[in-house]
Formats: C-alpha cells, sequence, structure tokens
C-alpha cells in the first residue's frame, strides 16, 4: 500500500508543487517588476480589472499570488475596495491555465522538456558572465530568458508530478477506495465538494487538486461528475491563503478576502446543481476524461465571472469604500 499507493502521492505531489513554486518564483521575477503600477492603472473599471487579473494569473500561475498582493495594495491605500472585485473575478479565470494545459496530455514530453529548459537557462547563465563585446549588446535579453526557462523547467516537473500521481489510479480501484467515495459522491454532491474544499485547504494548490482528479478520472478510477464536484469544492479550499492574510490586514483588506471567499463559496453553490450539465457540455468539447474536467473548471469559472460582474458596478462598493476609509 505505501509503495504503491502513498510514495507515489507525497512524491509525485513533492514534485508538483516544487514546479508550481519555481514556477511562480521565476515569473514573478520576471513580471513581478511591472505588476503593482500596471495593477493600479488596469482597474479603472470592473471589467479592466478582470481582464487585467485573467492575464496576470495566467501569466504568474497562482490565484492566490495576485489576492494577496491585491491584498497588499489594498491595505497600503494604493488600491480602492472597489477597484478589487474585477481583480477577484479575473483570477479565477486565469488560474485555469495550468488545468487546460494539464489536459492537453503533454505529460509525455515532460522530460524533454525540462531538459531543453535547463540547458537554456545554463547557457543564458553562462552567456551572462561573460564579458565579451560581441555578447554584451545582446546582454539585456539573457535574464528574461534565465526567468523564462526556469519557468517552462518549473511547467515541466508540474507534468511530470501529474504522471507520478496518475500512477496510482489502478492500485486504489483495486482496493475499492474510489468505489467507497463514488458511492457517496453519487448519493450527495457534497462529498465530492468536500473533498475539492479540504484537500485544497491543506495543500494550498487548486491545481494540484484539480490535476489528481484529472489523472484519476483519465485512468478511469474517477467518474467525471465527482471530478467536477472536486473541480467546485477546489474553488471554495484555495480562499483559506486569503483568509490567513488577511488576519493582519486593515479593514479594507479583509473585505477583500470575504468578497473573495463570498464570490467563490457563491458559484460554487450556484453550479453543484448543475454538475450534470457541465460534463454534457465539456464532453461534447472533448472526449478525454481528464480534459473534460479542465473545460468544466474553465467554463465554470468564466461563467460565475460573468455573472458576478455587472454587480461589481454596483454604488454600495463605493459606499464601503467611503466607510472604510474613516
Amino acid at each position: 500500500m505505501f509503495q504503491s499507493v502513498i510514495f507515489p502521492i507525497i512524491y509525485g505531489l513533492a514534485i508538483f508543487l516544487f514546479g508550481m513554486k519555481v514556477m511562480e518564483i521565476a515569473l514573478a521575477r520576471w513580471a513581478g517588476p511591472f505588476l503593482t503600477s500596471f495593477l493600479r492603472k488596469a482597474t479603472a473599471s470592473p471589467l479592466k480589472g478582470m481582464l487585467f487579473s485573467t492575464v496576470i494569473t495566467a501569466i504568474l500561475q497562482s490565484s492566490t499570488a495576485v489576492t494577496v498582493i491585491t491584498m497588499g495594495l489594498v491595505n497600503a491605500g494604493l488600491l480602492t475596495y472597489a477597484r478589487t472585485i474585477g481583480i477577484i473575478l479575473g483570477s479565477n479565470i486565469g488560474t485555469c491555465l495550468t488545468t487546460e494545459l494539464i489536459g492537453l496530455q503533454i505529460g509525455q514530453i515532460a522530460a524533454p522538456l525540462l531538459l531543453l529548459a535547463l540547458t537554456i537557462w545554463a547557457i543564458a547563465v553562462i552567456a551572462n558572465d561573460r564579458n565579451s563585446w560581441k555578447i554584451h549588446r545582446f546582454k539585456h535579453l539573457f535574464e528574461p530568458i534565465q526567468y523564462i526557462s526556469l519557468a517552462v523547467a518549473g511547467f515541466a516537473l508540474v507534468m511530470f508530478g501529474i504522471r507520478v500521481m496518475q500512477s496510482i489510479g489502478p492500485t486504489l480501484d483495486t482496493y475499492g477506495v474510489f468505489a467507497w467515495f463514488i458511492e457517496r459522491a453519487s448519493q450527495n454532491v457534497l462529498w465530492g465538494v468536500a473533498a475539492g474544499a479540504c484537500l485544497t485547504a491543506l495543500i494550498h494548490s487548486s491545481a494540484a487538486v484539480i490535476g489528481l482528479a484529472m489523472g484519476l478520472a483519465s485512468s478511469g478510477a474517477l467518474p467525471v461528475e465527482v471530478g467536477i464536484a472536486i473541480v467546485l469544492g477546489s474553488n471554495i479550499g484555495t480562499c483559506l491563503t486569503a483568509v490567513i492574510a488577511a488576519a493582519g490586514s486593515t479593514p479594507s483588506g479583509k473585505f477583500v478576502a470575504w468578497t473573495h471567499v463570498v464570490l467563490n463559496v457563491g458559484g460554487a453553490a450556484l453550479f453543484m446543481p448543475f454538475i450534470q450539465q457541465l460534463h454534457h457540455v465539456s464532453a461534447w468539447i472533448s472526449s478525454d476524461l481528464g480534459s473534460q474536467i479542465a473545460h468544466s473548471q474553465t467554463i465554470f469559472n468564466i461563467l460565475c465571472s460573468l455573472i458576478a460582474l455587472p454587480i461589481c458596478y454596483l454604488p454600495l462598493w463605493r459606499r464601503i469604500d467611503n466607510r472604510l476609509s474613516i
């Protein structure tokens, strides 16, 4: 049991989270210096904030990072609470990129991709240290190349970690673990939602939980509808980091964190009765079971954000801003 289930989960998850962290740090170092100034300029309206946040979250591969940065700007008085709602909506859309890329089943090229990325990174590091006049005119390109190649290496590690975690599917199916879980989830969708929320809260990565569900669905060990329920739950579990960050925040910062919670919990509650419909739409897009879960997450997050977007224009938020600034 340990060798065939527990060890692959721990080993695969460790690789996955390490890859995510490498990717997050590399991209943050590359794009981070421009993020704060751009964030203020791009939030003139909730729609602009949502679109900008979608792109930034897709680049940084972390909705949590964008949310925490936003809270920091609000705490510092550099951004008003009313401007943050569009950012929160966009971060939920941007975070779908990782699972969509996993759904492309490109994990088979993870090792060559990792080797290529590290080779390019090493060449860029060596070239950056040389003082040749021929190289000097290209020196401004070497640092971005280093960060981008490290980000690609991190993504390759994410793909490899997913493949390791996928290997436990047949064993768990043999032990009847999923039969027990599926039986309860089929009786009450809250089991799947609770599993997604708890696992995401524990490991602080919705992408890891959804990636595991996609791998198990691809191996036939997990029904797609239960996987979609896990997706809904993971959106709730990902709020925990923002809530923790709110502990020492200003009232405006706490409002940002709890708005994140309300939007994500409300979205999950809204779509819980429509899991079967989400499955049908995603099945129409792709026949691959793992990809269907990725597509469901994307559809769910886009629809939730579009439904909530008109609410962002209510005068209520400006009144709250005025009260918080007193």
